[in-house]
């Protein structure tokens, strides 16, 4: 593949994604001192180009240009190009995201910036055509201009730089604090301008393209329960709904074999048409949405979704070792052919479909999935979708039954059975590419949806999956010794100091883990693991956690992440963390680092509260009075199962679950206390601000004080 190609430095990397451009003509180098030096010592500029391996547009300018040997040379010996995997270090794609947002007024991926050699960015973009169109001027004439500028301006570029990261730190620095007492006016906002930008005709919030929020979803969810609002609750349900008929949804999820799973998001706005790159953290967040809604309602449309990312998950996406993958792209190649498309593994021709399934059950399946002759997804300048279908759950199974006259269980097994002969044909596509890189936050979120997801739906096999997983992590990407993580493992490697999202995601899968199996092992490591957070991340004068460790040398500028995005914030998921933990163990500290954290973000939840949904859920928890569920008795107890699950039958971020375990009394004191308290079958004491209502022993009762408690 590679003949007559000399590799660059990046072929000793670990990152697929800086593995697919280590044949490139283009001098790569990693991130770090190598390349640093080389720019001082050659008194070059930095050409910093940052991706992930599943970036359709990544791909496309690798072709473009830099695979182009003309424009590799000149790129070469007028700059010192740097490959950086944004995945790997989110904190620095982050730093240089926010100039290239305040310079253009958008970004996206690949990012392009150009830096001196003090690592100050002076111009940056993202993708840049080979030739100008669409308005965007060509890579090469980026470069000869920026080059030009180098040799013949250069205190003006160098003023630039200096003037724009002066810009930049004051652009990171989160909105003044409210000098008043917290109150939950930001919800209010929040939730008015959710109601704004909602389609009421498909779901989501806003216009194409599409992106599923889950950290949305959560706080329209928790806001829901406390204030009993109907529209926050229909807001989120109906999106969730859509989504799960959408293109966005693969639809050929086949129990114990694959598929199935959530796309990154929807180029139109009916979630029809994917960008069909599939992500871990997409899918472990809206797992845990769908649970959600499932506790919301009991429709079995929510828990099937969410069983259906488990599933893809669980049998395409996890190691060897129990951890699991970071993605799957969106291109793959076209059957019999050297040549990648977008979307190719997932699209069907109505004959494709017909052939397969045979008249009968192919006309009752394309009437169910919208297959049409002519294609049901618009084509493209280039003519990539002609006659081409996404599979969309178009009608019911119901809807199905009554217009070909059948019974409801007929059609549901016919098209079991279609899906199943599909999924068969598929699988023997060429796959698309894998992200095989381990990432510690985003397996934290998934660990936290499957703890959540065994004690929702009470099966089991979900829990021993989160528990294989943390023991991966646990044994692989953290150092006992010195309490530290780091961030990625791929082909035997682990390496990357953890960033705050690292420790983050981890603790709150350790929490999820101890409610799910009420192993105390998981609290002490969650203790340990929030104690490094703070030591190294946690701003002691300000509140709130910086990205990187005060130790980190790397970046030229630590952040305070204040945006529940694609992924929830470090600081709105500690926030939670520390709530819990100080709910938990009876400690202060945490929930003072909690309440001088959201004081810090409390411009922000002021001024634009949508940017924090989930730290809106954490305001919502510091304002309520505490809730703890102990459960009392021996875990193996035929009556504790039935308490477990009612414990978890509402969606609560207010109330912590704990077992009474007596001799845990230095970790859990006031669970403890009540377990040398307690006598006879196993029973649940609600606790809120401090108070103990008298033992219950019947699960509909605690369910049902759950449910009163809630508002």
């Amino acid at each position: 593949m590679h003949r007559d190609k000399t590799p660059n430095r990046l072929v000793n990397e670990k990152s697929p994604y800086l593995l697919q451009h280590a044949w490139n003509p283009v001098e790569w180098y990693p991130w770090g001192e190598e390349a640093f030096e080389k720019s001082r010592r050659d008194d070059l500029p930095i050409f910093l180009s940052v991706g992930y391996s599943t970036c359709h547009w990544c791909h496309v300018m690798e072709r473009e240009s830099f695979e182009d040997a003309e424009t590799a040379a000149y790129l070469n010996s007028h700059f010192v190009p740097v490959k950086v995997d944004r995945e790997e270090h989110p904190d620095l794609d982050r730093l240089y995201m926010l100039f290239v947002q305040a310079t253009t007024g958008s970004g996206g991926w690949p990012m392009s910036v150009w830096l001196t050699p003090t690592l100050k960015p002076f111009y940056g973009g993202s993708y840049f055509p080979p030739v100008e169109r669409w308005g965007r001027p060509s890579f090469r004439t980026v470069l000869e201009t920026l080059a030009g500028l180098w040799d013949n301006d250069r205190e003006k570029v160098v003023d630039s730089a200096g003037s724009m990261m002066r810009h930049l730190i004051e652009l990171a620095l989160p909105p003044t604090p409210n000098s008043g007492e917290m109150n939950l006016a930001p919800a209010g906002k929040c939730l008015t301008a959710l109601e704004r930008s909602f389609d009421p005709q498909y779901g989501g919030f806003g216009g194409a393209p599409k992106f599923p929020r889950p950290p949305i979803f959560r706080f329209l969810f928790s806001h829901a329960k406390r204030t009993g609002n109907r529209k926050a609750l229909d807001m989120a349900l109906f999106t969730l709904r859509k989504m799960a008929e959408g293109g966005i949804h693969d639809q050929l999820g086949v129990t114990g074999r694959g598929g199935g799973g959530f796309a990154r998001y929807s180029t139109d706005e009916r979630w029809h048409v994917p960008h069909f790159e599939k992500m871990l953290y997409d899918n472990a967040q809206l797992a845990a949405s769908y649970l959600e809604a499932w506790q919301a309602t009991r429709d079995p449309i929510f828990a099937d979704t969410a069983r259906d990312i488990f599933n893809y998950v669980l049998m395409e996406m996890r190691s060897p070792e129990g951890a699991f993958w970071s993605a799957e792209d969106a291109d793959s190649l076209l059957a019999g052919s050297e040549e990648g498309r977008e979307g190719a593994f997932y699209l069907w021709t109505k004959q494709e479909v017909m052939a397969l399934l045979g008249p009968e059950t192919g006309k009752l399946f394309c009437d169910a999935f919208l297959i049409r002759e002519e294609g049901n997804a618009p084509m493209d300048p280039h003519g990539e979708f002609t006659k081409q279908n996404i599979l969309i759950r178009d009608r019911t199974t119901a809807q199905v039954a009554q217009r070909f006259s059948l019974p409801p269980e007929t059609v549901e097994l016919r098209l079991e059975e279609a899906k199943e002969k599909l999924f068969a044909t598929r699988s023997l596509r060429p796959r698309p590419h894998l992200d095989d890189k381990v990432l510690t936050s985003w397996n934290g979120l998934m660990i936290s949806a499957l703890a959540k997801g065994y004690r929702v739906l009470q099966e089991k096999p979900l829990l021993d999956a989160a528990k294989r997983a943390t023991s991966f992590i646990l044994e692989t990407l953290y150092d006992r010794s010195s309490g530290r993580l780091l961030r990625r493992y791929r082909d035997g490697d682990a390496s990357i100091p953890g960033n705050a999202g690292d420790y983050a995601c981890m603790v709150q899968a350790l929490l999820d883990l101890y409610e799910a199996s009420f192993d105390p092992a998981f609290i002490e490591t969650a203790l340990r693991l929030t104690d490094t957070q703070i030591e190294h991340f946690y701003d002691q004068v300000n509140g709130g956690f910086f990205s990187t460790a005060n130790d980190d040398r790397s970046v030229p500028l630590r952040l305070k992440e204040d945006n529940d995005g694609a992924e929830p914030s470090a600081n709105s998921v500690t926030v939670m963390n520390l709530f819990r933990l100080a709910a938990m163990t009876g400690r202060e500290e945490p929930r003072e680092a909690a309440e001088k954290s959201l004081h810090c973000f409390s411009g922000t939840l002021n001024e634009n509260p949508l940017a924090l949904p989930l730290m809106l859920v954490a305001l919502d928890v510091a304002l309520s009075p505490t809730v703890q569920i102990v459960l009392a008795g021996s875990l193996d107890d035929p009556q504790m199962a039935p308490l477990c699950e009612a414990a978890a039958r509402h969606n609560r971020p207010d109330a912590v679950t704990m077992h009474a375990n007596e001799t845990q009394s230095a970790l859990l004191p006031e669970a403890a206390a009540i377990g040398r308290m307690h006598k006879g079958p196993p029973a649940a004491y609600l606790c809120i601000g401090g108070s103990c209502q008298p033992p219950v022993t019947d699960p509909e009762t605690l369910a049902a004080m759950l449910s009163a408690s809630g508002r």
